[in-house]
């Protein structure tokens, strides 16, 4: 991160929209929350291209399909869209990072080389367990808003999917440790 851009700008533009759709959806329904979505993800990329001078990759994606399946959402009224959002954003993340490595592509590197200093081998081992997490959670995703309430789907994409992730991120370390490069070498 440069280091005139305000630390709050990751944060904010990462979970803000997260948690304005949860504030809207208790305040309302999933349909006011779909839109509060899609206005509070437009504000975040808008802060990120305002301080940034540039949108980052990842979450332009996830904002095209956020505007994508939310708009469906609304257009079509049918909540299915925006519940299919999670499964499509960790399904693209999951063919982007196992399609790089079956061609000897090594994205993640491409993305976080300069927060972490790891091996290849590490890379090629990083990637292969992100985009086999971003599958399981696509799937994961599918079977929860197909066989639970919109109350329990919500609490999940909220609480479920941010939790999973923290705990996966966590169990990283000890490869990200085994990896590491040192400075100077």
């Amino acid at each position: 991160m440069n280091p005139t851009t305000p630390r709050w700008l990751k944060p904010v533009t990462e979970y803000a929209p997260l948690a304005v759709f949860l504030a809207a959806y208790a305040a309302a329904d999933l349909m006011a929350a779909t839109v509060a979505l899609l206005a509070a993800t437009a504000i975040a990329l808008g802060l990120s291209l305002f301080y940034l001078r540039k949108l980052p990759l990842l979450p332009l994606i996830t904002a095209a399909v956020v505007g994508l399946f939310g708009g469906l959402t609304l257009w079509l009224q049918d909540e299915t869209f925006i519940k299919m959002k999670p499964t499509i954003v960790n399904a693209i993340f999951a063919a982007l990072l196992l399609g790089g490595l079956a061609f000897g592509r090594i994205w993640l590197k491409l993305l976080l080389g300069q927060a972490l200093a790891i091996n290849d081998e590490g890379w090629r081992r990083l990637t292969r367990r992100f985009g086999l997490f971003f599958a399981t959670m696509a799937l994961l995703n599918e079977i929860v808003w197909r066989t639970q309430s919109t109350d329990f789907w919500v609490a999940f994409k909220v609480f479920g999917l941010l939790g999973l992730t923290f705990l996966f991120m966590l169990a990283q370390a000890p490869l990200i440790a085994r990896h590491k490069i040192e400075e100077g070498m």
